[in-house]
């Protein structure tokens, strides 16, 4: 078992930025992400890294977002930057552990990001 524990998010306004953390209870050989959902939409990806720091994007939120991991710390950030209204949504940070040949993923409790003026 893998428990997350985010922090970081609030009330901002439109062009501002937040940084969200995400600790795990142990270290994570595979991908850390994190993913939104916005009142009445499904989840949606918002950005990955594995464990080498390659990372993935949405289209929108490339060149304003930025994904990091301190993997001696277990831990995984997302750097906001430029946020829009429409940037508002419930972050939920992602693992992903794979044993044998079964993938297992784990999600954080979520944490509120408000974007208005």
């Amino acid at each position: 078992q893998v428990q997350l524990v985010e922090s970081g998010g609030g009330v901002v306004q439109p062009g501002g930025s937040l940084r969200l953390s995400c600790a795990a209870s142990r270290s994570i050989s595979s991908i850390m992400g994190w993913y939104r959902q916005a009142p009445g939409k499904e989840r949606e990806l918002v950005a990955t890294i594995t464990r080498g720091r390659n990372t993935n994007y949405a289209d929108s939120v490339k060149g304003r977002f930025t994904i990091s991991r301190d993997n001696a710390l277990n831990t995984v950030y997302l750097q906001m930057n430029g946020l829009k209204p429409e940037d508002t949504a419930v972050y939920y940070c992602n693992a992903v552990t794979y044993i044998g040949s079964g993938r297992y993923d784990y999600w954080g409790q979520g944490t509120q990001v408000t974007v208005s003026s």
